[in-house]
């Protein structure tokens, strides 16, 4: 049984040679590029000739679907470009495969974030499911938070050894990344007449908080801890506060709506 290493990328220059390099034993390793201005195609083309270029964002979930389809291997591991397999996980892999036993696999993520390793806070083990057999799981269509659907009811199980995950660069690099999900979450609430409120902001700002850094133990994760509950509320604060700009709000005067 083959396994074929899937990506969707961006401008990941910085990270892809490094992602790669811990999957270079996968039978088959994809890379599907949205139009990157930087030379992640000609990283990636060092490591396979399975690198195709489609620029029509369509969002996350369509975009995981061309990708897939790119694979002709039994097995889809689908990885980030700012992620690592471990040695320990890549045994794990290895075994799966082998054993030819159809199953969806979770992985278990350990995130790095603004200097150390985050092991508290609601984030590890951050388990994915990431590893399936091709053809019968498949991701869904959403804009963002896409998630792995499992139309032939398949077992989940869980895999052992981390995937490490280099999350943000720094704090500016999570305010953008922040504000997209924020944007991509609003509009698909939006698309299906959802409406919102700064209430609402403010009430899931404050339980995000409290959830993060009391019941998740973030306070066990130090400094780090304490800013990314901080950043995670205000991040949800964000969300509903996009929902409430596009739905509740008079639009500018002499503004002509987009076709």
């Amino acid at each position: 049984m083959s396994l074929a290493a899937v990506l969707i990328v961006k401008n990941e220059a910085a990270h892809l040679r490094a992602c790669l390099e811990t999957v270079s034993w996968a039978d088959e390793i994809v890379v599907l590029d949205a139009g990157s201005d930087d030379n992640t195609c000609e990283i990636a083309r060092e490591f396979t000739d399975k690198v195709a270029v489609n620029a029509d964002w369509q969002g996350f979930g369509i975009q995981r679907q061309r990708a897939e389809a790119m694979a002709t291997s039994h097995w889809v591991l689908m990885i980030d470009a700012d992620e690592r397999v471990t040695p320990e996980l890549r045994e794990s892999i290895q075994k799966v495969v082998a054993a030819e036993e159809s199953a969806i696999y979770t992985l278990p993520r350990l995130s790095w974030c603004f200097g150390d390793f985050i092991r508290h806070s609601g984030w590890y083990p951050d388990r994915v499911a990431r590893l399936y057999p091709r053809g019968k799981a498949s991701y869904d269509a959403a804009l963002v938070h896409e998630k792995l659907q499992n139309p032939d009811g398949l077992p989940v199980k869980a895999l052992q050894g981390d995937l490490l995950h280099y999350t943000y660069r720094d704090l500016r690099h999570y305010l953008e990344k922040s504000a997209h999900y924020a944007q991509a979450w609003a509009e698909q609430r939006a698309a299906r007449g959802k409406r919102g409120s700064l209430l609402e902001g403010v009430v899931h700002g404050l339980g995000c908080f409290l959830r993060m850094y009391l019941l998740r133990a973030g306070f066990l994760d130090g400094r780090q801890g304490l800013l990314l509950a901080l950043l995670s509320a205000h991040s949800t604060f964000a969300k509903y506060a996009d929902l409430w700009i596009r739905t509740r709000t008079a639009p500018p005067p002499g503004h002509v709506p987009e076709r």
